[in-house]
């Protein structure tokens, strides 16, 4: 695909098949950014293992594609580029970015949202096979570190560049409960935990170069798989916040003169938009 703008940034989101990516997509595409979309669901009804547990297989497909992330990123009247993405092949992390480079010759603003989904995730500690812990630590650290190293050269010959991180309380605080019954497993927790240090030393690093990265915590976002999967191991999307909110909080990060003065912060995705009013008529009135 030859880019119809060359003026125009570009954004590479990764997870962009549905959910918090598919919203920061659009949102960056508002903004006017042309945007390559990274994931491994690239046409709306492919199958494959999305169970949170060892105890059952779930191949259902999920809602959601690529391609229809696409078709609504170019409906705002700029350009989408969808490539397939697994962060455990780190080929195909490598030629994701080669791609986007060859293709617009640019990357200004990198977002980290894929991770990894599947079994071990909703799991307790002794039914976890430590080869599940160690999948979601190369899905959920060493991919984004990896699409990060890759990214970061051409900013930094452009002077400038932006990165952000989804980030998530499970990587700062206890689970309420047992994986299963409201909380989560350590693998999910512990890979969260450990990416987010990577935007703090990309700030400290890089910041005086034009970089900015950020971990975004989106809270709990009522997306199609949190509806679909979680409802069992005790999680109830009726009560999540829209997608719509990172994806505005995320637009405003990159935007807004503003954000500057928060490099290498971890940003609340939910109350700064409260504050900002960044999404009409969100939170709803209380009744």
């Amino acid at each position: 695909m030859s880019r119809t703008d060359d003026s125009r940034p570009v954004a590479f989101v990764t997870g962009a098949s549905r959910g918090i990516g598919k919203a920061v997509a659009v949102s960056l595409a508002k903004a006017g950014y042309d945007v390559a979309l990274g994931a491994r669901t690239l046409h709306g009804g492919e199958r494959r293992e999305h169970s949170s547990t060892i105890a059952q297989s779930d191949t259902s497909p999920l809602p959601g594609s690529l391609d229809e992330t696409a078709a609504l990123v170019a409906s705002l009247g700029v350009d989408a580029l969808p490539i397939s993405l697994d962060l455990l092949d780190r080929a195909s992390l490598a030629h994701g970015v080669e791609n986007v480079l060859e293709t617009w010759g640019r990357i200004d603003v990198l977002v980290n949202n894929a991770r990894y989904v599947g079994p071990g995730h909703m799991d307790r500690l002794l039914a976890t096979p430590i080869g599940l812990i160690d999948v979601q630590l190369q899905a959920n650290v060493i991919g984004p570190i990896l699409l990060t190293q890759l990214v970061l050269p051409q900013m930094l010959e452009r002077g400038k560049g932006v990165i952000i991180n989804m980030a998530s309380t499970s990587g700062k605080i206890d689970p309420p409960k047992p994986a299963g019954e409201g909380g989560w497993g350590l693998g999910y927790g512990a890979s969260k935990g450990a990416l987010h240090r990577l935007a703090g030393v990309v700030a400290v690093e890089h910041g005086h170069q034009g970089i900015r990265a950020y971990n975004l915590s989106p809270g709990f976002i009522a997306t199609e798989r949190i509806a679909q999967d979680m409802g069992s191991f005790g999680f109830d999307a009726m009560v999540g916040a829209p997608a719509e909110v990172v994806g505005e909080v995320a637009r405003w990060l990159v935007c807004d003169p503003a954000a500057v003065e928060r490099n290498g912060q971890w940003i609340e995705a939910q109350p700064l938009c409260k504050e900002l009013g960044l999404v009409a008529g969100w939170p709803p009135p209380k009744q």
